[in-house]
């Protein structure tokens, strides 16, 4: 335990040395949101890659998903890499570069103002992204205190609130100049972390063969391409996780940010195998609590017999890897979650303090001003999402469900159609972010999954733009 607390507390004045270096290099607003807009490939590709995985990953869909669909889940992985990285870097990157460069906008709210005109837009979208980035970032918090609590026997609240003010420290010292440096340092121990889980637990399981018979041997179904939920419930997840980033703020942010065009082919690369390896391990360890975790063994992760989700890979970690190894994994999951953390605190704050105080509230506020709002704003957002963590009001999956599905049936339709489709008008982009939106809400109130709610809204978000963009609008003289 000794060892454990030693290196948590180095790893923490790593960060918080780290984030005062960026803090003296932060001269203006630019450099603590966009990092000056002169970042790296690797930077950026881990930045990418970090910000895309974190908690959420490890603790809630490996444990959630892989207890349910078995390796089937492994599908969601490879479309993560393929569609969430792969194609988002290189179909999207250096057309949101080039745009936005162009355009001169820092926020992807200023970019929906700037493409359609409309200020009403871009209020409407700073509000989408600071609402549903709180549950979002309480998902976060929930899998690293759940995490805590089971590596220290912390009570849960006390592992929330020092996650939290760790969080806020860092955040508010340095903002993306420290974040991007961090990053680096967080995916090398993310990629060093998770190749060591695997070889332990192939280890641990006799081998790939013998893991594959036990699944079989407890139901057939969990080593079949179809997991036993169902097609429609993995699709869902598949499109959910892996289409949605192609609208998501704090992803999209990642490419306004990098320095060039030849920085954007290396990271298509370096992110895209970052994330095969990330979500394919991560999967594969989740299938694996099937056999390891029993109710006899391992009753804190299950209730009357039936597995308590968010549990699950807290006590796989805390009792099956041995205590070598499970500072390692400690700070796998820590360092995904601080970036993912980060990158969503610069992007709710960027929304309250660029895109509406200075968009409507006082536009002649200087460099100075803003980033020190920024500030203020960041702390704020990490404590609305710290208090909606203590009220735990669902599973990890269930809220990242609601949280991706409203802003990718929002952003969907406008960002990408408006990128690249010169006939996207003003009502297409308002009617089909709203519609999307609504389509979404309503669907989950009415008692459809989060993840299939979420997947309904994305796509009539996405076809309702250009058709709505067709219909002949009648101005008055």
């Amino acid at each position: 335990m000794l060892i454990k607390i030693t290196v948590i507390a180095l790893y923490a004045v790593m960060i918080i040395t780290i984030g005062i270096i960026g803090l003296r290099k932060t001269k203006s607003f630019s450099d603590f949101f966009l990092g000056g807009g002169n970042i790296g490939p690797w930077m950026t590709a881990f930045s990418y890659g970090t910000a895309y995985f974190s908690a959420v990953l490890f603790i809630g869909f490996a444990g959630k998903l892989g207890w349910g669909f078995g390796y089937s889940s492994l599908w969601i992985a490879f479309f993560n890499g393929f569609i969430g990285v792969f194609l988002v870097w290189s179909l999207l990157a250096w057309r949101i570069k080039k745009v936005t460069s162009a355009a001169g906008v820092s926020t992807l709210s200023e970019f929906l103002e700037y493409r359609y005109g409309s200020p009403a837009l871009k209020l409407l979208s700073s509000v989408v992204i600071f609402v549903f980035m709180i549950p979002y970032s309480a998902a976060v918090f929930m899998g690293l205190s759940y995490l805590f609590t089971s590596t220290f026997h912390l009570p849960y609240v006390y592992a929330l609130a020092f996650m939290g003010i760790f969080t806020a420290t860092y955040m508010v010292l340095g903002g993306y100049k420290s974040m991007a440096m961090i990053d680096m340092i967080f995916g090398i121990i993310m990629t060093i972390g998770v190749v060591i889980l695997f070889i332990f637990t192939l280890n641990k399981g006799n081998g790939l063969g013998n893991i594959t018979a036990s699944l079989n041997a407890l139901d057939p179904r969990l080593t079949e391409a179809v997991g036993p939920p169902g097609w429609w419930p993995l699709v869902s997840l598949i499109l959910l996780t892996s289409i949605a980033p192609m609208a998501m703020p704090q992803l999209i942010q990642k490419f306004y940010a990098i320095r060039d065009r030849r920085s954007i082919r290396i990271g298509t690369f370096a992110s895209t195998f970052f994330a095969f390896l990330i979500g394919g391990v991560a999967y594969f360890i989740g299938t694996t609590t099937r056999i390891f975790l029993t109710p006899e063994n391992n009753p804190e992760a299950f209730h009357d017999g039936a597995p308590i989700f968010d549990r699950l890979m807290p006590e796989l970690l805390a009792n099956v890897i041995p205590e070598s190894l499970s500072v390692i994994i400690l700070l796998l999951i820590l360092s995904a979650s601080m970036s993912t953390l980060a990158a969503l605190v610069l992007i709710s704050s960027s929304s309250v303090t660029k895109d509406f105080y200075h968009g409507f509230i006082n536009k002649m506020a200087d460099d100075r001003k803003l980033t020190q709002l920024m500030r203020w704003t960041s702390a704020f957002f990490i404590l609305l999402s710290v208090i909606l963590a203590f009220f735990s009001p669902d599973t990890i999956v269930t809220i990242l469900g609601i949280s991706w599905g409203a802003l990718g049936s929002f952003f969907l339709g406008p960002f990408l159609w408006g990128l690249f489709y010169k006939k996207s008008n003003r009502a297409g982009g308002i009617g089909s972010g709203v519609i999307g939106l609504t389509t979404c809400l309503t669907l989950y109130l009415y008692g459809l999954p989060s993840p299939q709610a979420g997947t309904i809204g994305m796509i009539t978000s996405f076809t309702l733009n250009p058709l709505i963009s067709l219909i002949p609008i009648r101005r008055t003289p």
